[in-house]
Order: C-alpha cells, then structure tokens, then sequence
C-alpha cells in the first residue's frame, strides 16, 4: 500500500516536472474550505436635494453655468459644486446628471 502510493507521487511529481519544462511555468494551489464572504449589491441610498448655490458672475463672454449635482462616489454620494464652462462647440446645453430607473447617467453636452 505504501509503495503504491509512493510510486504514484513519484510519478505525480515527474509528470508536473515534464509540463513544467515545457511550459516554463508552474503554479500550485492549495485550497481551504472555508467559505467566502458573500458580497451583493444594495441600492445606492437615496441622493440628497440639490443644495442651492447662487452663480457667481460669468468670468467672460460665451461661458456656461453648470449647476452643482451629487454624484455617486463608493457607495454614497458626493456634492460637486457649480462652476462656469465653455461649451465645447457652438450650440451645446449642458444636460445635468440623472437617473432613469437605477441607471445613473452623468453630465454631459449636446447639441440644442
């Protein structure tokens, strides 16, 4: 019983060494029975209201408010505050982040 599975390990262990070469990579692994965290995803929590933030004079001619939004930042939400920008070509409206169902959509520019 003992040389039987000594010959089957030595066999084990030469047959792992002729892939290896081969291969000229070898990984082992051990595997422990210890069951994994179970991970899901929950809702995000509800945003709060737009804080309101008055614009403050447009820095020059052809500049654009974007209003302040909360956004979803690593299971929460963060506040980015409203600045000015210039549109990226003649015509755009900025279109503020939102939700359709779950799916968040952020900001971007379109064409009016």
């Amino acid at each position: 019983m003992k040389a039987k599975i000594l010959s089957t390990l030595a066999l084990s262990v030469i047959l792992l060494g002729a892939g290896a070469l081969h291969a000229q990579r070898v990984a082992v692994g051990v595997g422990i029975g210890i069951p994994a965290p179970v991970y899901g995803y929950a809702p995000m929590p509800v945003a709060p209201a737009a804080a309101y933030a008055p614009a403050y004079p447009a820095p020059g001619v052809g500049f654009t408010w974007v209003g302040g939004y909360w956004y979803p930042s690593g299971g929460r939400y963060a506040w980015r505050a409203g600045y000015w920008a210039r549109p990226p070509y003649v015509g755009a409206r900025w279109v503020g982040p939102h939700y359709v169902g779950r799916a968040y959509y952020g900001g971007y520019w379109r064409h009016r």
